[in-house]
């Protein structure tokens, strides 16, 4: 068994939707899962439906436009009837929770409808594939992939999970499970995701589920560069990389892989390729267990970040005791940290902002703690530097926190 992931930008438009059956194609006799992100920046068009209905404003110019940009698509690619009526399905269902006079709390109200975008992608791509003589069956994810009732950032059941795929999923010759990224359902079978970009993961869970040879993930990059090529004109494609680097390539920021793909991979030793959908014959990046004798320094830029800073309210020293309480509330929040320092009376630390947890990270503290917060920021990772590359990449602005450690350079500034 194999799991190819085609991501948003692989599946953008009919074009595109053409590739990837052709690369399908050139797998026909091997059993494949395939998981399919949102077309294109569907996801992003459905959290924009979602913020305009929570507002009470209008909703139908950018229903339209999200309705139209999959109908021509559907256009494209096959005139048959049957297709339409099964997408208009999902059409109905995103209006019926768009204009709901019974919304629930925002997050469970998040997955209900950004899970939209991957059930219309599936079910256009799956009909499409048996058009074209591939037999493709359609796995709904939230029947198979089991979370805990965590909305927005779901925690895999293993066990459950595991034991649907083992029943539903089997090997068999010339036979591909296409099935949704980023989408599961909770104890009490409601829609949940697993993370914004969670396609990947999903990927990973079919994977180490089915102990499958391989992951493939598709994507518009050659594989996996020591810097993005748009703002680093000379970065360097790896040809292979060890497990444990690039799990923390992740961490600091890395875009090309969701940060939680890699340990289930890891744990069952399952290579995960990084391979290009515009030039499928190149073999790209492969990460299984391996030792490189030397790394390039890899240099990650992180945005949307904000440094938030805790000042004790009685000039009491920030010890254990205080930081647990820091920490335990950005754990419930689920606001993991990118990189903090502490003085006598202050701890600051760089999260991913979100202004609807600052709101209630703020409240939650503002008994024991004077909060501070600026947004807006780039954190700059230089990863395995060396003099030379400090030279060359460290950012020449003002910054608001620098650490450097043995092995890595960070900075975080005022993004541009």
């Amino acid at each position: 068994m194999k799991v190819f992931k085609f991501g948003g930008a692989s599946i953008k438009n009919s074009y595109a939707i053409l590739n990837m059956v052709k690369i399908i194609k050139c797998y026909k006799n091997d059993p494949l899962v395939i998981v399919v992100s949102a077309i294109g920046k569907s996801t992003n068009l459905l959290e924009e439906l979602l913020n305009l209905s929570l507002k009470n404003e209008s909703l139908q110019t950018q229903l339209d436009y999200f309705k139209n940009y999959h109908i021509e698509i559907i256009n494209e690619l096959s005139s048959k009837e049957p297709l339409a009526i099964k997408v208009n399905k999902w059409f109905e269902r995103l209006e019926e929770l768009l204009t709901s006079n019974s919304k629930t709390v925002y997050s469970e109200y998040y997955d209900s409808v950004v899970s939209i975008g991957e059930l219309i992608s599936s079910t256009i791509i799956n009909y499409f594939l048996n058009e074209n003589g591939i037999n493709s069956i359609w796995a709904d994810a939230r029947q198979l992939i089991k979370t805990d009732n965590t909305f927005q950032e779901g925690k895999i059941d293993w066990s459950s999970t595991e034991e649907n795929i083992h029943k539903y999923i089997n090997d068999k010759n010339g036979v591909v499970f296409l099935t949704q990224g980023f989408i599961g359902s909770s104890t009490e079978n409601k829609t949940t995701t697993l993370g914004r970009e969670g396609s990947d993961f999903t990927a990973a869970i079919f994977a180490s589920s089915l102990n499958a040879k391989s992951v493939t993930i598709w994507k518009d990059v050659p594989g996996i560069l020591n810097a993005d090529p748009k703002i680093i004109n000379d970065a360097v494609l790896f040809k292979e990389l060890p497990y444990q680097e690039a799990s923390e390539m992740t961490f600091y920021g890395a875009k090309v892989i969701h940060p939680k793909t890699i340990k289930p991979l890891a744990n069952k030793q399952i290579p995960l390729h990084v391979r290009c959908f515009e030039t499928p014959e190149l073999e790209g990046t492969i990460i299984h267990d391996c030792v490189l004798t030397s790394m390039p320094p890899v240099i990650i830029y992180k945005e949307n970040q904000c440094l938030v800073s805790f000042k004790t309210k009685d000039f009491s020293f920030v010890n254990e005791k205080g930081l647990s309480i820091i920490f335990d509330a950005l754990h419930q929040l689920d606001m993991p940290i990118h990189i903090m320092q502490n003085s006598a009376i202050s701890f600051s630390a760089c999260i991913d902002y979100n202004s609807q947890k600052m709101e209630k990270l703020m409240e939650v503290l503002k008994a024991e703690f004077t909060i501070l917060y600026n947004n807006g920021l780039q954190l700059v990772t230089i990863k395995n530097y060396t003099q030379e590359s400090l030279e060359k990449y460290k950012p020449k602005v003002e910054h608001l926190l620098e650490q450097v450690s043995r092995n890595n350079y960070r900075v975080l500034i005022h993004a541009n």
